[in-house]
């Protein structure tokens, strides 16, 4: 994977956005091509601000590497729009504590995470759209406390941990 890929998109231009189809399909269609299967639409105009609003669409087979916001502390919510993913939320080791599946739609559609739980989530079907906030400013050196038990994204062990985790999600589900 190379680094010349965009992993979020400019944000909607004005002071007054309106949150539609077209914004949602323009974040979709970005992640269908995208190297890493996913994409931020951002509706915060810049990193600074204290409260960032964004689209994250993914699709399946894309791999985010478990991690937490420590400092600063940071909660995050995610709002399943469209699609369902699978929701994971770490012990500090690198066990599994719970899983969920999120589903737009479904009874459970979405989760408020306090800061500092390492998670990860997998999309589980096509053109996965997520609406996501979490506080700001956005500093890169600071934004994600990465699990240290968990291969970095461009690293050839990313694709096979994914694999692990999505086994451990159906054998949670088949349970359910």
């Amino acid at each position: 994977m190379s680094s010349s890929y965009q992993r979020a998109l400019a944000p909607p231009a004005g002071d007054c956005v309106v949150v539609g189809r077209e914004l949602a399909n323009t974040a979709l269609a970005y992640s269908r091509t995208s190297p890493r299967k996913r994409v931020i639409l951002p509706f915060h105009k810049h990193g600074g601000e204290s409260l960032h609003r964004m689209f994250n669409a993914v699709q399946p087979g894309s791999y985010l590497r478990p991690h937490r916001h420590v400092e600063p502390p940071k909660a995050e919510v995610f709002l399943v729009l469209q699609g369902a993913l699978a929701m994971f939320v770490f012990e500090d080791d690198g066990r599994v504590r719970e899983c969920f599946r999120l589903e737009a739609g479904g009874e459970r559609f979405g989760i408020d995470l306090s800061p500092g739980l390492y998670h990860s989530f997998l999309a589980l079907e096509p053109d996965t759209l997520l609406y996501e906030v979490k506080n700001g400013p956005y500093e890169p050196a600071t934004a994600k406390d990465f699990a240290p038990w968990a291969p970095d994204e461009e690293m050839p062990e990313a694709e096979g941990y994914a694999r692990e985790l999505r086994a451990v999600f159906d054998a949670w589900a088949m349970k359910c």
